[in-house]
């Protein structure tokens, strides 16, 4: 039997065909958020569930977003919204949800469906994606951000949560982001740390189950389990190879990060502030803002994404990300508390001597009833201690004028010790539990910043010693106390104490920048106890750790560095460890370099070479500050670490060699391959920062290829007895 067919037949077979992808593949509507190589896709379902269906590399053609789900063959969702952009629970969901709620009625069910979403640009290179959602049953409503930066690769996440109902609805969980990635396999790369042992890296698989990064300390989070991470796909990304994903919340509070491999064999990655002992009482109409969650994808290694991260910090997060910075002389490791005006007046007579361009006298400078002899009294009592300083801080800012150098301050104004006049006079000032014994950090206590006459007291900490000192220049912003017995003596919702704190700090950071916008301060956390990009909004740079061993720093330098650009890590120069001057500069010039020693005391030689460092640091350091960098030799793999500078322009570079092994033998035994060079340009390098009366081992005379020095290599010749090189390298 022979089968006929019109010629209309054909013709609709032929259109149907054409467009049957797009029937097949359909599930609804798409929201793409892109930015120059990345893609996080959603999809609305039928259902108008908004589902995560990719986050990996930008398609060419955004048609096939649609196509992406039939893809992948993988076991039963039983809920639908497994891959939920913003999961909640108590309705349909089985896994870790994103947020938790209890209606005003008592209900603890939600179900958010999607109503709309807006798409607008900021600026050039900047976007917004609001999308809103709905509880079809309760009139709570969610929206969700996503603020991309296009040509950095970074994207940030937060939430809005409101509602309409009759009393208050308690959130029990409110994340910031809920991200859900498909591939084979997955490896964490986690950091965890101590006071002098911060930012200790290790790598594992993930497996199925819930991983939690989190913080419960209140202030000072970060002293345990900072919030950054990384993220392999499929295999442990390199410096320059495999996909990964970098995040941090922006927050300088309690924060928790869920990563939660599924049945399906997927992660998702729930990050916000952490809800432990913080249920929040949702007022009808009020609006609970969430944090920023921040991530920037790579599909080439962990060195694009940290110079996606570093590039998009100095232009948009970081305070004066791309203006220029202070070197220093600090007082501390020479002095301590054991000082007078006589001795600082010396100090800062060194500081112009060294050729720095700032005094910072650290902790000790004030209290009169219970002095500041020790960190077991005083703080809180912001006067100059009469005794130490009987002409006042204005007579030594009036003296580094006279120097030709600027003046800076130490200051920990958010907490207070217990023998103080503070705590004397406002005892409901200090956050502690009216019928328990009060126990300590360092001697303190913290001071309740949720209360709003707090909020005065420290910003007029602040704002009273540039009222009495107007060309005060530098302010050192130290944390060193955590939360114990939580309580407040303002607040009557207990339950708001850790946030409303952290609120609280934001609040009187924003008035001082509104004031006072351009000063330079460091942000320090008895070390690198709380540093994350909420907080650097409002800071010029951050203090890594109170272990300024320059062995020890290269490894907390070299982990910090993944996330932070290097203008914006401050590090000193100091006695700490037992290696000679030069690798001790040498390795603070891998940011912004600051001295903590008495100059009066180092030997001829020494201070001609500290000296001249100084000279050498100020032409090379916009490199450093404002460059790319990349990790080329890492110092827990190898004998030498090496880290890389090179300028924007790939005119001129700095790299940086150190010996991070003492065994026989060590040293440089092959040649470094140098990365993000021009490789049609020559270059020249020669040695820089060598002590006196040494000569260099590196032949100055030859010129290499921008080619042959990234696919060859230059061997820096480090070994014991040149324990680090510092070398530039200029294109001729």
């Amino acid at each position: 039997m022979k089968c006929k067919f019109s010629i209309s037949f054909v013709l609709n077979f032929f259109l149907l065909t054409a467009l049957l992808p797009k029937y097949v593949f359909a599930q609804g509507e798409i929201i793409s958020i892109e930015t120059k190589n990345h893609a996080l896709v959603l999809n609305v379902t039928g259902k108008k569930d908004l589902n995560t269906i990719y986050l990996g590399k930008k398609l060419a053609n955004k048609e096939e977003y649609a196509a992406i789900s039939s893809a992948y063959k993988q076991t039963e969702d039983y809920t639908e919204i497994l891959n939920s952009a913003y999961t909640p629970s108590g309705s349909r969901n089985l896994v870790e949800p994103a947020i938790t709620a209890t209606h005003a009625d008592g209900n603890n069910s939600l179900d958010l469906r999607y109503i709309k979403h807006e798409i607008k640009t900021l600026k050039p290179g900047v976007s917004l994606t609001k999308i809103y959602l709905k509880d079809p049953v309760y009139p709570f409503e969610v929206s969700l951000f996503y603020k991309t930066y296009f040509n950095e690769d970074v994207v940030e996440q937060w939430t809005e949560i409101s509602h309409k109902e009759k009393g208050l609805v308690t959130l029990h969980k409110y994340a910031s982001a809920n991200l859900h990635i498909k591939r084979n396999d997955f490896w964490l790369r986690q950091f965890y740390g101590d006071w002098a042992k911060e930012m200790q890296a290790e790598e594992s698989k993930i497996t199925h189950g819930i991983k939690t990064l989190d913080s419960k300390l209140g202030t000072r989070a970060n002293l345990f389990q900072p919030p950054v991470f990384m993220v392999s796909f499929n295999k442990p990304a390199t410096e320059t190879e495999g996909e990964v994903l970098f995040g941090s919340l922006q927050w300088s509070g309690n924060f928790r990060t869920d990563l939660e491999l599924d049945h399906q064999d997927n992660l998702r990655i729930i990050s916000g502030i952490n809800n432990f002992a913080s249920p929040y009482a949702l007022k009808a109409n009020e609006v609970f803002t969430t944090p920023v969650f921040m991530y920037t994808f790579s599909a080439e290694g962990k060195g694009l994404a940290s110079r996606n991260l570093h590039n998009w910090a100095r232009e948009y997060k970081l305070l004066d990300g791309n203006g220029e910075r202070l070197t220093l002389l600090n007082n501390w490791e020479a002095t301590y508390f054991d000082f007078d005006e006589k001795i600082l007046k010396d100090l800062l007579k060194s500081t112009k001597k060294l050729g720095v361009d700032l005094f910072l006298l650290d902790d000790g400078w004030f209290a009169n009833k219970y002095p500041r002899n020790g960190d077991v009294a005083g703080l809180g009592d912001w006067q100059e201690n009469k005794k130490k300083l009987p002409n006042g801080i204005s007579s030594l800012v009036t003296e580094a004028t006279a120097n030709g150098v600027k003046f800076g301050i130490w200051i920990e104004p958010e907490m207070v010790n217990p023998k103080s006049e503070l705590y004397e006079k406002n005892p409901d000032w200090v956050i502690k539990q009216p019928q328990r014994e009060e126990h300590y950090f360092r001697n303190q206590l913290v001071l309740d910043l949720s209360n709003p006459k707090v909020q005065d007291f420290v910003f007029g900490v602040v704002d009273g010693l540039f009222t009495k000192n107007p060309e005060l220049a530098y302010i050192k912003w130290d944390c060193n106390a955590v939360i114990y017995n939580a309580h407040s003596a303002y607040l009557k919702n207990q339950s708001h104490l850790y946030i409303e704190y952290v609120r609280g700090l934001y609040k009187v950071l924003e008035k001082i920048r509104t004031k006072y916008p351009k000063v330079p301060i460091m942000l320090c956390s008895g070390g690198g106890g709380r540093v994350d990009y909420a907080a650097l909004q409002y800071f010029t740079e951050f203090w890594p750790s109170d272990n300024t061993d320059p062995l020890e720093r290269i490894f907390i330098q070299w982990e910090n560095s993944y996330f932070y650009p290097a203008i914006s890590s401050a590090n000193h120069v100091t006695d700490w460890g037992k290696q000679p001057i030069k690798f001790r500069t040498d390795v603070a010039m891998m940011g912004k370099l600051g001295f903590d020693i008495v100059i009066d005391h180092l030997k001829e030689n020494d201070l001609k070479f500290a000296q001249q460092s100084v000279k050498n640091y100020d032409a090379v350091k916009h490199i450093i500050w404002k460059g790319d960098q990349y990790r080329l030799s890492h110092p827990k793999k190898d004998d030498v670490a090496a880290m890389l500078f090179v300028s924007k322009d790939k005119a001129s570079a700095l790299l940086c060699n150190y010996l991070v092994n003492n065994r026989y033998g060590a040293g440089s035994k092959f040649p470094v391959k140098l990365e993000g060079l021009d490789p049609n340009k020559k270059y020249k390098l020669t040695e820089t920062n060598l002590y006196p009366e040494t000569k260099s081992a590196t032949d100055e005379s030859k010129v290499y290829s921008g080619d042959f020095l990234m696919k060859v290599g230059f061997n820096p010749q480090v070994n014991k007895d040149r324990a680090s090189v510092i070398l530039k390298i200029e294109a001729q």
